[in-house]
């Protein structure tokens, strides 16, 4: 009875640590993925393009572009830029504060220079001054609702992001060495008991059958 009784239970401490390891393996697993597909939007792509990764701060754009929108915005000739399109550009020529906002009229001068007229869509009047063709950066490609907040981690200041990534990857493996450690130590006591009580039957079934012949007569 107490060894039919400890089977099951053992079954079933088993089946909860299998439960246990696949949960963390599929969110270890989801993590990697997550910070991979980050890395490919607010990095690779970027600089792949030679497009620039920025955040909305403001509600100019609104409700198109709230804040915390991640932007990529891509280099894109002067010439081709129409109404319509959200253009970044820059507040002073040669600064790096800019500003997304659309473009809502294109004026060409008699020496075929271009200006443009924008307006954020949650602004009532236009930007005060027209943009010249030397304060556009591009023209907003994509944008991720929500994710520049990760953005202006990873972009804003880097001095931190190598320790952190190497702190997190060194930790990630430690726990993964360590549950195949103590997984494979207790395969290796369940299968050391196994075999003891396997031998230990079978001396138990030879004795008996040693005591069971008859005597000769």
């Amino acid at each position: 009875m107490t060894r039919a009784a400890a089977r099951p239970e053992r079954a079933e401490r088993s089946g909860g640590r299998a439960v246990v390891h696949a949960v963390v393996l599929g969110l270890s697993t989801g993590l990697l993925l997550l910070v991979a597909a980050l890395a490919v939007v607010l990095v690779v792509v970027p600089k792949a393009t030679g497009s620039m990764p920025l955040t909305v701060l403001t509600q100019s754009m609104e409700p198109t572009l709230p804040p915390g929108t991640l932007l990529v915005v891509r280099p894109t000739a002067v010439d081709d830029i129409e109404v319509g399109d959200v253009v970044t550009y820059q507040i002073v020529s040669g600064q790096p504060a800019v500003i997304s906002h659309r473009v809502t009229s294109v004026s060409s001068s008699s020496n075929g220079a271009r200006t443009f007229v924008l307006k954020g869509d949650n602004n009532a009047k236009a930007d005060p001054h027209p943009v010249t063709a030397a304060q556009i950066r591009g023209v907003v490609w994509y944008s991720i609702p929500e994710i520049g907040v990760v953005n202006q981690l990873v972009n804003g200041s880097r001095s931190w992001l190598i320790p952190t990534v190497a702190g997190v990857l060194l930790a990630y493996g430690g726990v993964m060495i360590t549950i195949g450690t103590v997984t494979a130590a207790r395969r290796r006591r369940g299968a050391s008991g196994r075999g003891r009580r396997a031998t230990a039957g079978h001396g138990r079934r030879r004795a008996s059958h040693r005591g069971s012949g008859q005597a000769p007569v």
